[in-house]
């Protein structure tokens, strides 16, 4: 299974030429969407004015209909707390958001589709692809 960060999906919807085409590859039922992504791009829409912010959430629901969306439940935080504490031991932190969606992709023992290696690089045992990276 493939899982998405937010900003594969918001490259998505810009059209990206290194996305839109490998995300059109994949049957939806193959691609997984943890909960915390939804909520980060579900809060950058209603931050938007509404008329600005209703067709993109209405796209974005259509989007997410038939993938799966991942809970964070008991074992994505027993995940996540040592992700947590590895990486503050190491003196790396990464953002909080971060953290809970590299765990729920190590709980369901996925890849993550992400630009942002820099963070998401750090993390001891996680799949991660750039698509923006030559291949």
């Amino acid at each position: 299974m493939l899982i998405l960060d937010s900003n594969t999906i918001s490259y998505y919807f810009r059209g990206d030429p290194q996305v839109v085409p490998r995300l059109q590859a994949f049957s939806p039922a193959d691609i997984g969407v943890p909960a915390i992504v939804e909520y980060e791009l579900r809060y950058g829409l209603l931050r938007l004015p509404p008329e600005a912010a209703n067709p993109r959430l209405l796209a974005l629901t259509a989007l997410l209909r038939p993938m799966q969306i991942l809970p964070f439940d008991r074992e994505c935080a027993a995940h996540a707390a040592r992700i947590r504490v590895e990486l503050e031991t190491a003196g790396t932190p990464i953002g909080p958001h971060d953290t809970l969606i590299a765990a729920t992709v190590l709980r369901y023992q996925a890849s993550l589709v992400t630009r942002n290696a820099r963070e998401f690089s750090r993390i001891q045992g996680l799949q991660w692809i750039n698509w923006h990276e030559a291949a």
